[in-house]
């Protein structure tokens, strides 16, 4: 590896540690204060060396700085391998004209160092401790240096260590959150796929008692035959293409296929499903726009609330439906709004709870505004419930463009 190689390396193992801009670590302060008590000498401090600069990140005896690499004298012994003990700087020709020995930054003459070596075998460093006294250590200070140095990488390692676990706890925690949401969602759809396919597969069961009758007729009528054939189909169809896209749409965890949704020729379908819920009732359909959004989510939302409306009715009164939309900004709102008894005031936000019921004696799970409110929010807009003009309630959602 080049010389710029190593360099690059050392500067990228030092920045993995954050020590050169924060303020000094009490531990490594600490530490260093050991190596000057073990050394019996006055100054000791832990250097980092990048590629221009010697950094000073912990100090005993005087004050930390920053000084450029070319006047480091631990620069000078960087690749050693192994403790450089000199008992007289000013006598040895690598140090004696270094501006630390000279007067000039400070007048060392006593100086000891020992490399800090990453587990990955670079050398970021060293532990130096040094007097301007001369003078020597024995064999035992020698062997405490070597292992102080080795300890201050332990303590870097240490924090670098319970920073990471700390960020993977943080993103499991992150992980947990989107999970149960995920199931969440998964239960929601599970319920509403049962909920949601109930009124097209009447509508297909019923064609297909109807179909029965005329084969056991021996009907001559081939087009009626046809035609109940055809109605059989297609709500089959759209009933497998409706559990396809719920169940991908909850096992990916809520993700849209958005694209351009043509409301009306999707109400048209609804009407169709909810044929045998809408038998007798009046739906007034207005001007729906084309949105952009997942439109077998956009769909189940209008089946929901068409449905609901369809089942509210007063008594002894059919139902009447008017679907319409109306312009508010940067956004379309679409209303369904029935003729019926109307829902108070105090329970229109219970009702988007999971399970929660307006009319026990009206035939319903109870999970269909809470997943219509899902799929609404998940397209960035909003739903509620107000009172209609006549009494009745009127369903809205907001989608934005």
């Amino acid at each position: 590896m080049t010389a710029g190689g190593v360099d690059a390396h050392r500067v990228a193992e030092i920045g993995k540690y954050r020590v050169l801009l924060d303020p000094p670590r009490a531990d490594l302060m600490a530490l260093v204060e050991v190596a000057a008590l073990v050394a019996q000498v006055p100054m000791a401090t832990i250097n980092l060396i990048t590629d221009t600069e010697q950094h000073q990140i912990a100090t005993h005896g005087f004050d930390a700085s920053v000084c450029r690499r070319a006047d480091s004298m631990c620069d000078v012994v960087l690749d050693a391998g192994a403790p450089v003990i000199v008992p007289d700087a000013s006598q040895d020709a690598r140090f004696r004209d270094n501006p630390f020995v000279t007067g000039v930054i400070g007048s060392v003459r006593f100086y000891a160092t020992h490399q800090l070596v990453t587990p990955e075998g670079v050398v970021i460093g060293t532990l130096c401790v040094f007097d301007e006294q001369a003078r020597t250590i024995t064999d035992d200070q020698e062997k405490a240096l070597v292992s102080l140095a080795e300890r201050v990488v332990d303590l870097l390692e240490l924090e670098l260590r319970t920073r990471e676990l700390s960020s993977s706890v943080v993103e499991l925690e992150d992980a947990r959150a989107e999970l149960e949401r995920s199931n969440e969602q998964l239960a929601a759809f599970a319920g509403q796929v049962s909920h949601d396919l109930r009124n097209p597969l009447t509508a297909v069961t019923l064609s297909l008692k109807m179909i029965e009758e005329e084969v056991e007729a021996a009907a001559d009528d081939q087009l009626e035959m046809t035609f109940l054939l055809h109605r059989a189909i297609g709500g089959a169809d759209r009933m497998q293409s409706l559990i396809n896209d719920l169940l991908a749409f909850a096992r990916v965890g809520g993700e849209l296929q958005r694209g351009r949704v043509d409301l009306a020729a999707v109400f048209a379908e609804v009407q169709e499903d909810l044929a045998t819920a809408l038998a007798g009732a009046t739906v007034i359909v207005g001007e729906l726009p084309t949105v952009i959004g997942d439109g077998v989510q956009l769909r189940a939302v209008l089946q929901n609330l068409t449905a609901n409306a369809a089942k509210f009715v007063r008594p002894g009164q059919p139902a009447r439906i008017e679907v319409d939309s109306v312009r508010l900004g940067d956004r379309w709102r679409i209303e369904v709004t029935d003729h019926g008894p109307g829902i108070p005031a105090d329970h229109r936000e219970r009702v988007f709870q999971p399970l929660a019921r307006v009319n026990d004696d009206i035939e319903g799970s109870g999970i269909g505004l809470t997943t219509c409110r899902r799929i609404v929010e998940a397209h960035g807009g909003r739903i509620g419930l107000t009172d209609a003009p006549h009494g009745g309630t009127c369903a809205w959602f907001e989608l934005p463009d």
